[in-house]
């Protein structure tokens, strides 16, 4: 049924569970998994060049954590017994970069954590989860954290 699931990670708990859960659906369905995580290569765009600066600095440290969050997640998905290719992705907002990388690879399922964030929380940070949703016409299995 599903031969290619996404793994989209950010290296949360909440990512953890999803990459948990697309084990036991490749198990059983025999699938293989990409992970990948997505670098927004231009946070600063629209705040003014007093935040030029921090550009390096920030594209080292999001780079980092890009690679603890795959390593994480291959080495789970790995130890599982599942075939996983990952890869890290630029694009300007994580949404778009799940999508587009979901069209690329030809996957066939997306299964993503939500952190659940509500209110003035979810006004301020937005929800990767909920525009993926809105933007794909991929299944999206939802693992709450």
């Amino acid at each position: 049924m599903f031969k290619h699931i996404l793994v989209p990670v950010d290296g949360s708990a909440t990512a953890q569970l999803a990459v948990d859960k697309a084990i036991g659906l490749a198990k059983a369905f025999d699938s293989r998994v990409t992970a990948i995580f997505v670098i927004d290569p231009y946070p600063f765009t629209g705040v003014g060049t007093d935040f030029a600066y921090g550009q390096a600095e920030y594209l080292s440290a999001a780079t980092a954590e890009a690679n603890a969050a795959i390593k994480a997640a291959k080495m789970a998905l790995e130890q599982a017994g599942v075939s996983v290719n990952t890869s890290v992705i630029e694009s300007h907002a994580a949404w778009r970069g799940v999508v587009e990388a979901a069209q690329a690879m030809q996957a066939d399922l997306i299964v993503m954590g939500s952190h659940g964030r509500s209110g003035l929380e979810k006004l301020v940070l937005g929800s990767v989860t909920q525009a993926v949703l809105s933007h794909t016409q991929l299944p999206v299995l939802v693992v709450r954290g």
